[in-house]
Order: C-alpha cells, then sequence, then structure tokens
C-alpha cells in the first residue's frame, strides 16, 4: 500500500510541476483570449454567452475559462478556474479592447468619425437589395453558369443537420457584380458581423496604396522607425513589411507562447512588438509570415498624420465607408492603434465589397481608389514565398488550390476566414467559418467549375 501511495504522489509531483511549468504560464493567453472573444462577438455582434462559449470558443485550452458579461458597464471578465482573470472593455466605435489592471477605463479616448453613405443603388454600391424578379431570387441569369452545379458547391461548403466538421457560417458567390449564390448557417444572416482574422491584413496594407495614390507615401523608402537607424535594419523597407520580407526574427504559432500570442493577448502597444526583433534574415529574401509586421504597419501608417483622430478618419472616409462597408469594424489596442492584424469585422457582403474593390483594380463605381497597378503590386509574388505570398494577400499563383485559377489571390483569416478574387473569372467568393480543416479546393473548383468562361 505504501509503495503506491508513494508512486502516486511521485505521479501527482510531476502533473503539478508539468501544469506548473506549461500550463500556468499559458493562463493569461487562455482567459484573455476568451474574454476578448466574448466581448467582441457579445457587443459587435449580438451573440448570446452560449452562442460564443458553443461556437467562437469552443476551442482546446480556451473552453477552460469562465466567462461573466457586464452589460451595464460594458466589459467581459474572464478567468481560468479562478486564477489569471482578464478583462476587455467595448466602446462604441473602437470595440473590444483586452486591457491590464494599468489600464485608466475612465480616460477620454477618440472615435473614428463615420460616414454612412447613402443611396438607391442596389449592392453592391449600395444597400438595396439587387432586383429579386426570377423564382430563384435573383435578378439575372447567366446562359454560362451551371446553377445545378453551383448550387451543389455551396450547399455542400456546409454541415448537414448534427454535423461540426466545416462549420461554415456564410458563403456569397458574386460574378460580374451580381449575386449568384448566396448561404447562411443557422443563427447568422447578411447582417451578421463575423471577425476576419487576418483577413484584416489585407486591408491594412491597402491604406498603404491609397496613400501611394495620394502621393503621400513611397512604399520603397526605408520605414520610419528610429530604433533601426544604426543599425543593417535600416535598410528595410515599407515594401520589405508589406510583403512579409524584412528578415526580423518572429515566431507565429498560436498553439503556445510565442510572438504572436503575447503581442494580441499581453501588449499595451501591438506595434512595438516587431520593432526590437533582430534581423535573422536578408531583407526581400527572407519571407516570414508575421502578424507583428502589420501592427508595425498601423504603426507608420498613425505617423503619416497629425493626431490621433485624423488616423482614425483615415482608416474610414478613405476606405471602409467609401465603399459601403458600413457594418466594417477594426478593434484597436490599449493604445488606440487599430489591429491591423486580427480584428476587423464586417458582414458577409461587406467583406465582399472589399473583394469587388481588388477585382476592379482599385475603382469603386467611377472613383479610383488606389491605382490599378497596386492589385498587380499585391497580386505578385515575392522572393521566397513560392508563390504563396504577394503584399499582403495570399496567392494560388503556386498552385495552393489545384481546381482554382492560378491568378487567384486572396484575403485569408484563422479558421478558413477568406475573400477570394479571381480577376480571370470576375469573380469573387466569400466563405466564413471556424475550420482550417475545410475543403478550400474542392468547393472553390467546384464554384469556378460551374461558371464558363
Amino acid at each position: 500500500m505504501k509503495k503506491i501511495l508513494k508512486i502516486f504522489a511521485v505521479l501527482l509531483l510531476i502533473a503539478l510541476i508539468y501544469l506548473r511549468i506549461e500550463i500556468y504560464p499559458q493562463l493569461d493567453l487562455i482567459s484573455g483570449f476568451s474574454a476578448k472573444s466574448v466581448a467582441s462577438g457579445h457587443f459587435i455582434d449580438g451573440r448570446s454567452l452560449e452562442t460564443i462559449q458553443q461556437g467562437d470558443n469552443d476551442i482546446d485550452k480556451i473552453d477552460w475559462a469562465t466567462n461573466k458579461i457586464d452589460e451595464k458597464q460594458r466589459f467581459v471578465t474572464s478567468s481560468v478556474y479562478g486564477l489569471k482573470t482578464r478583462k476587455a472593455t467595448y466602446r462604441e466605435g473602437l470595440g473590444a479592447t483586452l486591457i491590464n489592471d494599468d489600464y485608466d477605463v475612465s480616460k477620454p479616448y477618440n472615435v473614428p468619425k463615420r460616414n454612412f453613405i447613402k443611396n438607391d443603388l442596389p449592392f453592391p454600391y449600395g444597400e438595396k437589395e439587387q432586383k429579386a424578379s426570377l423564382p430563384n431570387g435573383l435578378d439575372t441569369v447567366f446562359a454560362n453558369i451551371d446553377y445545378a452545379k453551383l448550387n451543389a458547391a455551396v450547399e455542400n461548403a456546409f454541415d448537414k443537420k448534427g454535423e461540426k466538421n466545416k462549420r461554415t457560417r456564410s458563403i456569397i458567390v458574386i460574378y460580374k457584380d451580381k449575386i449568384i449564390a448566396e448561404k447562411y448557417a443557422d443563427g447568422f444572416n447578411k447582417n451578421s458581423k463575423i471577425l476576419g482574422w487576418s483577413m484584416t491584413k489585407s486591408l491594412t496594407a491597402t491604406y498603404f496604396g491609397i496613400l501611394q495614390k495620394q502621393g503621400k507615401l513611397d512604399i520603397m523608402k526605408p520605414a520610419p522607425i528610429g530604433e533601426w537607424q544604426n543599425d543593417e535594419r535600416k535598410k528595410i523597407t515599407i515594401n520589405d513589411l508589406l510583403h512579409m520580407n524584412s528578415g526580423l526574427e518572429w515566431e507565429e504559432d498560436y498553439g503556445k507562447i510565442s510572438d504572436v500570442t503575447k503581442m494580441l493577448f499581453i501588449a499595451e502597444d501591438m506595434t512595438q512588438s516587431q520593432i526590437d526583433k533582430p534581423l535573422v534574415g536578408k531583407p526581400n529574401n527572407s519571407w516570414n509570415y508575421s502578424s507583428g509586421t502589420t501592427n508595425l504597419l498601423s504603426g507608420i501608417l498613425r505617423k503619416q498624420f497629425k493626431t490621433h483622430q485624423d488616423y482614425l478618419d483615415f482608416w474610414y472616409s478613405t476606405l471602409i465607408d467609401k465603399i459601403g462597408m458600413h457594418s466594417a469594424l477594426t478593434e484597436v489596442d490599449m493604445k488606440g492603434n487599430f489591429v491591423g492584424s486580427s480584428y476587423g469585422w464586417a458582414t458577409t457582403r461587406d467583406w465582399a465589397k472589399f473583394g469587388l474593390l481588388y477585382l476592379h483594380k482599385g475603382n469603386w463605381n467611377g472613383e479610383q481608389l488606389f491605382d490599378e497597378s497596386w492589385a498587380k503590386y499585391v497580386a505578385t509574388p515575392t522572393n521566397g514565398s513560392n508563390g504563396k505570398y504577394g503584399a499582403h494577400f495570399w496567392l494560388n499563383a503556386g498552385g495552393r488550390f489545384p481546381n482554382a485559377p492560378k491568378d487567384m489571390f486572396y484575403a485569408s483569416g484563422y479558421q478558413g476566414q477568406m475573400v477570394a478574387i479571381f480577376p480571370s473569372h470576375d469573380l469573387v467568393i466569400v466563405r466564413m467559418g471556424l475550420s482550417e480543416e475545410f475543403d478550400f479546393n474542392g468547393f472553390l473548383g467546384g464554384v469556378v467549375g460551374s461558371i464558363k468562361n
């Protein structure tokens, strides 16, 4: 009996050591992710706590957290078995922000000025529905589309009742500016705001195209980072940063304590997370995907304006509200910087508008927001990416999706968010969901294959 107790004691000790070394340090990230997720999903999209916990937060370890919503003060607290309590506060116009104990919630803050343009135009250039005069709910039937094949591809992208594998929340297919297919999972509809995660990176990069067209920025010049001016990092250009090809050290691993998780769930100023990293490669020859780079770009963008208010307003006035993405919201960190790497929200239709802007090479209903050459620039492979990556857009040039055209380029986000642009087919496809295992090749091939060029 004593021997058994000794063995049990040793095993218990080993378990406690493991928990202390491996698990306990992660609790900040677990409760931080949970608090931020609940606050955003509840206050931005109106989802219930139960819905968020069973949907958005049913991730390994994240589901350990216990969450409480304070409706009156508009914040969420989360902890893991009472340990490592974290708090996320919600502010109208800025979204939810994960805060620490030093953050002063009573401090005044700036809010972006929005311009909700109203007109009598149908989608995508206005908010009116496209005229549904046909039995299938469409206003146009294209002779070159196999609608049975198209609808089968869309239907197959969703789970059947009782299943939880594909986890698609919404799909929209737009051909020649017309919605030819649109479907939502139970609990979601055309007004549901969905987090794009890293699709926000593509949005962030677009502002550099806009500034370049306005003649206010040259992306080929060295990045304006004071900390880099006395070493080799001074050679890093904005162009290198846009291509994720700076040569800077960065670990993008969401399964552990890494550069990206410390930035998103611990840092007060996310624009600083990449700045102190050393060179481990050569600029323009060392492709390495980095959310820290995108938030550094958000910080560079902020430096282009005299005031914080101007920075906030520019984000919406020159792009988001300009193309009628009125549901869209990009959340900020504790220092008021847009979290351009990860925290952009919008309805599926509004994400599609962003794709259409690139399909039309920056032209939105007659107004050129960025030069046509910018659309080619973001879709041109960067050195070392094997045709997978351009300038803050992913590419199919390397044939990642064999059943899709190689000219396809796309914004991509965690858990399978995608805005895919097909210049050769005059087509935009959006898929929002909760699974990285989704068969994008089969789905994209099915939709594209239903259209005869």
